[in-house]
Parts: structure tokens; C-alpha cells; sequence
């Protein structure tokens, strides 16, 4: 549950240096790790590096005036990173820098460490250590088993207060509905209902005004007051942009949660699919500026964001599938082949005709969750596949007649 801060220039000093001894602690943990070299010992874990920071705090007087209770969360963050990295689900903890990372989390018994209380119908307060009661806008009630949250300052300069808690799972309609979702760019998601949800971006004079500022920015010198100026214009249009897309997100797997009681979606691999195509100065890559634009227009459809709150709010009730020719077979006949898609928004069969939007089409074979894995013939891609096709009523027609072994 995110709620927008309205600090005090005195409290946003307070919170500036909170956020300033976090992201100290946490680079002097990734130092560490990272001056660890085959045959040298081992880096420290969590409880010796809580030890040196004690000593630390003992040594030097501004880190003692800092709060303890966020230094030691960065350490315990660190310590999360590193066991997420050996588990493979996430890559190795960089160093955050100034006006970048700028946040902590505070983790404590409510009404001991921390706490929240409402003023009136829109102003909530929250307490943090070292800093006092901070107003925030309240937009709905805090849950009383919040028993951390974490404050953050994106790069438009907006102060956010997040209070960790499980979300409440939204039960389905009880009807056995069963709905896909295609992913797209164009597209941002696509039913098998028919129905077409763009993610909201920016809009064309904003985007107009971002490109302005873009070329304003390439011609400001480095370190100039003008140079802050025109960086803080833009983080306000990406944050802008950004606020956009989490409200589509939020909305529309909120509303799919409460229609549907199985929801199917492919399972991409999107760490993979935004990868550079830059390539290495000895191998460089090619198209390598088309492929930027196409991993900024996927993140831009918020195809992470929108699959992982699907699976929060309706738990147990989504389903990844192979979206392997799911885009090239014909959901009405099963016929699988790369002409059946004339167009980014056109799907005609070859077969029997069939017209259909492309990714509504995709979208009702990933409804039907079974995995398309049919191959054509190398030597001739217009004949039907060999094996593998969507089977239509009846069963399969590209499949060759096998003999009835008798168990006699």
C-alpha cells in the first residue's frame, strides 16, 4: 500500500540523510563482496557485518546520529539481495548511487518503533524514527498488520511511504470462466473475449515535450544548475507515465480477478527478452537501436507487472502457458503456419478461412491451454505441419493413420 509523503523541508533533510547512511551501509556491503577473489577468505555474512557496523557507529559520530534501525535494515536488505542472487532469481546487488536510490525501510512492533495515526478525512501521519510525525495523503485505511514499511524518493522529487502487507486474494465470480490474455506491444494485453487494453502512456504533446528536453539535455553542461532543471522535467513526465501504467495495471487485474475464475497468460521470459543486442566491442550486435526501442516498448506494456499482481490478487487461479505458435495457429481449424498472420492486426487462415484480430486469436488458443508446438516442414513452409497443431472437434486431420497394435 503506497500513500504520497508530504515531508517538511526540515523532515526531507532528515529523511535525505536516512536515505544517505542506507545507501552508505549497503555500497560498503557490496564492497566487500565484491573484493572476495578465489583463495582469499570468505566475505562476511549478516551477523558479522551487523557486528562491524556496530563498531562503526562507535567510531564515527554521524553515522551514530543516523538511525540504527535503518542502517541494520539496509544490511538485512543486502543479505536478502545475496541469497535471491545464489538462488538464481536475481542478479548480483550494484551499487546504488545519490539521487537514484534514495529510500530506507523501517521494520518494528507498531506503536514502539513506529507508528500511524489519521487526522482527518484526507491526512494521515506517520512516524519515523529521528524525524517525527510525517503527513501523508490518506487515501485508504492502513492495515493493522502492516509491521514495516519503507519510505522512497523517485527522481521527480515525490516523497512515498509503503506499508508491506499480503494483499487480500479477490475471489472469482464462481461461474468456471476461463479467460487468456495475449501480451503485446502494440497491444498491451489482449482477451479472449475480444477485448483490446492498451496500457496508458504519455500523450502526444507530452511525448512531444519529452523529446524537447531529451536533445535540451544532451546540450546542457554536465554538473550545471540548468542540467539538475532539466532532468528533474523529465523524471516528472517518466513518473507521470509510470503512475499511468500501475493504475492500468492494478485496475485491470483487479477486474479480470473478479470476472474470470482461470486465468491463463504465456510464460515469457521477459529478463530475457529485454536483453541489449549492443553486443562487446570485439562481437558488436546488430539492429541494436531497433531492439532498445522494442525493450522500452515492452516495459512500457507492463507485461511483468501486470502478470505478477494477477497472481497476488487471484492465487491459484492463473496459469502460465507455452505461447509457442500461439500468434500462427488458427484457433477455429488448428492449422499452424506463418502466413496466416498478414498483418501486426491481421490473421486470415489458409485453410479455412478464418479472420480474426491477430492477438485475439493467440488469445483464445492460450484460453484453450494446451501448448502449440507444431513445426512446418523445412523443405516446403506451406504444407501443414507435421504434428502438434491445436486439435480441432474431432481430433487432429495433419496427422498421418497409425496401425492398432493387438495385445494378443
Amino acid at each position: 500500500m503506497r500513500f504520497r509523503l508530504q515531508p517538511t523541508p526540515a523532515q526531507e533533510a532528515a529523511l535525505l540523510e536516512h536515505c544517505a547512511h542506507a545507501r552508505y551501509v549497503w555500497n560498503l556491503a557490496v564492497e566487500q563482496h565484491q573484493h572476495w577473489r578465489p583463495g582469499r577468505v570468505s566475505a562476511p555474512g549478516h551477523m558479522a557485518q551487523s557486528r562491524q557496523l556496530t563498531e562503526a557507529r562507535k567510531a564515527f559520530a554521524w553515522l551514530a546520529a543516523g538511525s540504527q534501525t535503518v542502517q541494520q535494515q539496509a544490511l538485512r536488505d543486502f543479505a536478502q539481495a545475496m541469497t535471491n542472487f545464489f538462488a538464481g532469481t536475481h542478479r548480483r546487488p550494484t551499487w546504488r548511487k545519490a539521487g537514484m536510490h534514495e529510500g530506507f525501510r523501517i521494520v518494528g512492533q507498531r506503536g514502539n518503533h513506529w507508528d500511524v495515526r489519521r487526522l482527518s478525512r484526507k491526512v494521515g501521519q506517520v512516524r519515523v524514527p529521528k524525524v517525527g510525525w510525517v503527513r501523508f495523503r490518506w487515501s485508504r485505511d492502513v492495515p493493522a498488520e502492516a509491521k514495516s514499511f519503507r519510505v522512497k524518493r523517485d527522481r521527480a522529487g515525490r516523497w512515498h511511504v509503503c506499508f508491506a502487507m499480503i494483499p487480500t486474494p479477490i475471489d472469482g465470480p464462481g461461474t468456471g470462466e476461463v479467460v487468456g490474455a495475449d501480451r503485446g506491444v502494440t497491444v498491451s494485453a489482449a482477451l479472449s473475449t475480444g477485448e483490446l487494453l492498451p496500457a496508458p502512456g504519455l500523450r502526444n504533446t507530452e511525448a512531444r515535450r519529452s523529446l524537447r528536453l531529451q536533445r535540451r539535455l544532451a546540450r546542457a553542461k554536465r554538473g550545471s544548475n540548468r542540467r539538475k532543471r532539466v532532468k528533474t522535467a523529465i523524471a516528472r513526465l517518466k513518473a507521470r507515465e509510470a503512475d499511468r501504467r500501475r493504475d492500468w495495471v492494478e485496475k485491470t487485474s483487479t477486474d479480470l480477478a473478479r470476472r474470470f475464475d482461470l486465468i491463463r497468460v504465456e510464460d515469457l521470459k521477459i529478463k530475457n527478452m529485454v536483453r541489449s543486442a549492443r553486443g562487446t566491442p570485439a562481437a558488436p550486435g546488430k539492429n541494436a537501436r531497433a531492439k532498445a526501442g522494442l525493450n522500452r516498448a515492452i516495459h512500457a506494456a507492463g507485461w511483468g507487472r501486470l502478470a505478477a499482481r494477477l497472481e497476488q490478487k487471484a492465487p491459484g487461479r492463473v496459469e502460465k502457458i507455452d505461447p509457442a505458435y500461439t500468434s500462427q495457429t488458427c484457433h477455429t481449424c488448428g492449422h499452424c503456419a506463418a502466413d496466416n498472420r498478414e498483418s501486426q492486426a491481421v490473421f486470415r487462415c489458409r485453410v479455412c478461412g478464418h479472420v480474426d484480430h491477430a492477438d485475439v486469436n493467440a488469445a483464445k488458443n492460450i484460453a484453450a491451454g494446451r501448448a502449440v508446438t507444431c513445426l512446418p516442414r523445412p523443405t516446403d513452409p506451406d504444407r501443414p505441419p507435421v504434428r502438434g497443431a491445436l486439435q480441432p472437434l474431432g481430433g487432429a486431420m495433419n496427422r498421418e493413420p497409425q496401425p492398432v497394435l493387438s495385445s494378443a
